[in-house]
């Protein structure tokens, strides 16, 4: 057996090369001594969306408590006393500043999670650390991984206006000239996920499984069933939802594959990376889901697609370019295409939301009450290349702090014009009792946000 220790109140199914992380269940000797005294760790998931948004359908109309949702935050409707709404947010780091060109889409991108400001070179970069990045550095060896990065897009990108191209194509940063890449391959993910934990776990092992077709939960079915005798009726409930969930993940990414064997063919080994954005797009929901509700990371960075794409969506009906809609010049037929778009985005955040909402933790919460959820875009207006009044949104309540704060969700902030969006990073970084007082180019908490 693995001598790897995990610090944390999780415990693992074992087996041949492989460990999993189980999720919450209150009825194991071990948790129910840790449910009376420990609460439930806090996660940050930042989603990030290219091109800005359709303002006029993205804020409520009014401040405060959230009675109704605008047109494009409709998806979320059953969600809505977890939804904070802001007007107002700014970055100023993704101003020009001072140079006589930009690159408005780099910019954004790049302050997003910084708050800093984009050096102007092609060759060089660098901007700041960002807050998933620092809440992992504040974790440490609390968790199995210390962050997850996630995208859907490949992140190649060309140089613009004199900046590096990778400001497009990275929102999440380790130091100030250390970008963390991201992950687009599902199967990747849920290897790094499942497939490790045990020192005689080899990439032999891994390669095996997949050239018998065998699931993951077949090495581990031994150390289940002992597990399972050792639960409540509602446990062994939420047990078996847990494992059929990491099953179906896993069948969906071996379905993306061919079972004859290629390498007589010279061809390597599939990527695993569906054909289908749709599904792709629900693979890395579902894997993000997994991720939290086991513990494995608490700080996941999801950039959907690089900035300037000009990916487009079929399946709602037309094949215009994103990156060329948002372009829209106040032509409403590009306007009611981009809302469109803005729409189906919130309606796949909905989607792992939902998910959230469905696995109990201790303490008779959920795992979004334990979860912050920032969703947004550099750009505010796509076709002004902006940055003031972000459309920003966060989900989730924060879990309790060690001061017993929690999100005071459910409400539309009208913040006064051209806050720093890094007020709202250091209110989720105090929420989450990260010691900061400073994040970027903030000024002071967001007032009110945390009861």
């Amino acid at each position: 057996m693995s001598s790897i220790h995990f610090p944390n109140r999780r415990q693992l199914l074992r087996g041949l090369g492989t460990a999993i992380a189980l999720p919450w269940l209150e009825s194991l000797p071990a948790n129910r001594l840790l449910a009376e005294g420990t609460s439930p760790p806090v996660r940050m998931c930042f989603w990030y969306v290219p091109n800005g948004m359709h303002l006029p359908t993205w804020f409520p109309q009014r401040d405060g408590v959230l009675l109704d949702l605008p047109e494009t935050l409709q998806p979320l409707a059953f969600a809505r006393k977890y939804i904070s709404c802001f007007h107002g947010l700014t970055h100023n780091s993704a101003m020009t500043n001072g140079d006589d060109e930009g690159c408005g889409h780099g910019q954004g991108a790049a302050s997003f999670l910084t708050g800093a400001q984009a050096y102007r070179s092609q060759d060089n970069v660098r901007v700041g650390i960002s807050i998933d990045q620092l809440y992992a550095k504040y974790m440490k060896d609390q968790t199995a991984l210390p962050s997850l990065e996630l995208g859907c897009e490949s992140p190649r990108s060309g140089n613009a206006f004199g900046y590096s191209g990778t400001y497009k194509t990275h929102i999440s940063w380790r130091t100030a000239e250390s970008p963390a890449p991201y992950e687009i391959n599902p199967r990747l993910v849920f290897d790094r996920l499942f497939a490790q934990g045990s020192d005689s776990l080899t990439q032999a092992t891994v390669v095996e499984r997949d050239f018998y077709r065998k699931s993951i939960l077949d090495a581990v079915l031994d150390d289940a069933q002992r597990i399972n005798r050792q639960l409540a009726t509602n446990d062994q409930k939420k047990l078996d939802q847990y494992l059929t969930s990491v099953r179906e993940v896993e069948r969906r990414i071996q379905n993306q594959q061919p079972t004859e064997d290629l390498a007589s063919l010279g061809i390597s080994r599939p990527s695993g990376i569906p054909d289908d954005f749709h599904e792709h797009l629900r693979l890395m929901c579902d894997l993000m889901v997994l991720a939290f509700e086991t513990d494995r990371t608490r700080a996941i960075s999801f950039m959907l697609t690089k900035e300037a794409t000009d990916r487009n969506y079929p399946w709602l009906g037309f094949t215009d370019g994103h990156h060329e809609l948002s372009h829209h010049g106040n032509d409403e037929t590009k306007n009611r295409k981009l809302r469109a778009i803005d729409s189906y985005h919130i309606s796949m955040l909905a989607y792992m939301v939902e998910k959230m909402l469905s696995i109990q933790e201790s303490g008779g919460n959920n795992l979004l009450d334990n979860t912050m959820i920032l969703f947004g875009s550099g750009i505010s207006d796509g076709d002004r290349h902006d940055h003031v009044n972000l459309p920003v949104i966060v989900l989730g309540k924060g879990g309790r702090s060690a001061q017993g704060s929690k999100l005071n969700s459910g409400r539309h902030y009208l913040c006064r014009p051209e806050t720093p969006m890094c007020n709202l990073l250091l209110s989720m970084l105090q929420q989450a009792d990260v010691p900061v007082s400073r994040f970027g180019d903030s000024t002071e908490p967001l007032p009110g946000f945390l009861i």
